[in-house]
């Protein structure tokens, strides 16, 4: 089935923590933007996020760093979407050595996985 990705810098606005530590719950948002566009393509609908399955917080993410979020659906029942995510971090800031420098990673980072069901009511369903 087809694969969504998305990119997104984190900011300031996303740190929580000291040494600005992006909170592991920025993930789950991403992971959830990603489900929100695999249901749209899928039923033509948003759907709703009924539950994650598994969490795995792998590395650290700080502002300033990118972070790709990608998703697929790799079971789908009747109104229910298991899907799987991944978050890799492929650009790192770098405040070290100046308030604007980043070096791209390579390979990039595993930074959080996931797995998760969402559910599209059948009555909600405009393209199966």
């Amino acid at each position: 089935m087809k694969e969504v990705m998305i990119r997104v810098r984190m900011s300031s606005h996303d740190a929580h923590y000291g040494g600005n530590l992006v909170d592991g719950a920025k993930m789950l948002q991403l992971f959830g933007d990603v489900a929100t566009e695999l249901l749209i393509d899928l039923d033509g609908d948003e759907g709703l996020f009924r539950a994650y399955t598994s969490v795995e917080f792998l590395a650290p993410v700080y502002a300033g760093d990118y972070i790709e979020a990608k998703g697929k659906i790799v079971t789908k029942g009747n109104s229910s979407r298991t899907m799987e995510f991944e978050a890799y971090k492929v650009i790192q800031a770098k405040p070290e050595i100046s308030d604007s420098a980043a070096d791209y990673i390579n390979p990039p980072t595993l930074v959080c996985k996931a797995t998760g069901v969402c559910v599209t009511p059948k009555d909600k369903q405009r393209k199966n």
